[in-house]
């Protein structure tokens, strides 16, 4: 159905007159005439009647009035769902109970008026598809220095994670306030999510051959609950967390954390997004987070030779 065929129908039925329809559509009287025959042709009834005083409606375009004017209300709430000054902001997340999940909420506490969308692909790749497809508005991930980004694809780094060890209270780092990258060495660092060839993969991988830890990614993967039910219990399994990952889990498994420093390793987020894109809500995201400068580790920091990208 001509969505301009019902806007005319209704312009005559709040009008009563053709010519006063046409002179608010800017239409010629002949323009408006032919509109309302076509959409009567088209639902075979007619739906006004032609009096002296005007154009009164029949019991049929009585009927058709409400639904036209649903018609309209469904245009425009569609148009308003593509239109970036009023769609929600879409941004994609590794997990929601990472550091990043964190700083969207902060973000969206702090920005009320931007409706946010947040969704969780799997990896760098899935994720840069979406951007280029314009299934999403932006990404956080860890890129690859000397890897290209795809043509219109903007990456820059926006937040340093810091890692810290996780253990159960028989570990024999549980004690510990603070050890280096160093002491890690020989012990076992248990991450069962790392999927090969993800870029966390690779950045663990690294840090293992880094500082003499093993990593070890026997599965399956039941999820974080399982993950650190498993390290609770154990005396040699430890796992790394995000110094700003939530801290929920039961009471009972008394586990710990263990500050990592000289250097503190952190997991660097870069945000992605495409060039050309002018959601006004992707604007205020970026600035937010140029905002948090505060939140990057004051001690030196290691992160792999491809994350180092000028910020």
């Amino acid at each position: 159905m001509d969505l301009n065929t019902v806007r005319t129908f209704i312009a005559v039925a709040d009008s009563g007159q053709f010519q006063r329809a046409a002179a608010d559509l800017g239409l010629s009287q002949q323009a408006v005439s032919k509109r309302v025959a076509a959409l009567e042709e088209e639902l075979g009834v007619g739906l006004f009647a032609r009096t002296p005083r005007g154009a009164e409606l029949t019991i049929d375009g009585q009927a058709f009035l409400p639904h036209a004017r649903a018609l309209l209300s469904a245009e425009e709430r569609a148009a308003a769902s593509v239109r970036p000054g009023t769609r929600a902001l879409r941004v994609d997340v590794i997990g929601r109970r990472l550091c990043v999940a964190g700083l969207l909420r902060d973000f969206h506490s702090a920005h009320r008026q931007t409706p946010l969308d947040v969704v969780t692909l799997f990896d760098a790749d899935t994720a840069i598809a979406a951007l280029q497809a314009g299934t999403i508005d932006a990404t956080f991930r860890s890129v690859r220095n000397g890897v290209p980004l795809p043509d219109g694809i903007t990456a820059v780094p926006v937040y340093d994670e810091p890692l810290q060890l996780c253990t159960g209270r028989a570990h024999p780092l549980a004690h510990a306030s603070t050890i280096t990258p160093g002491e890690l060495a020989g012990h076992r660092i248990w991450m069962p999510a790392n999927a090969p060839g993800t870029e966390w993969a690779a950045y663990y991988d690294e840090l293992a051959a880094a500082f003499g830890c093993t990593i070890e990614t026997t599965g399956p993967d039941f999820g974080i609950e399982a993950l650190l039910d498993t390290i609770s219990q154990s005396t040699t399994l430890g796992t790394f967390v995000g110094e700003h990952t939530p801290r929920v889990w039961p009471m009972g498994y008394d586990l710990r954390r263990v500050v990592v420093h000289k250097p503190t390793p952190v997991y660097r987020h870069s945000l992605l997004w495409r060039a050309d894109n002018p959601h006004p809500g992707l604007a205020a995201l970026r600035e937010y987070l140029v905002a948090l400068e505060g939140l990057r580790p004051e001690d030196e920091v290691w992160v792999p030779d491809w994350a180092r990208r000028a910020r």
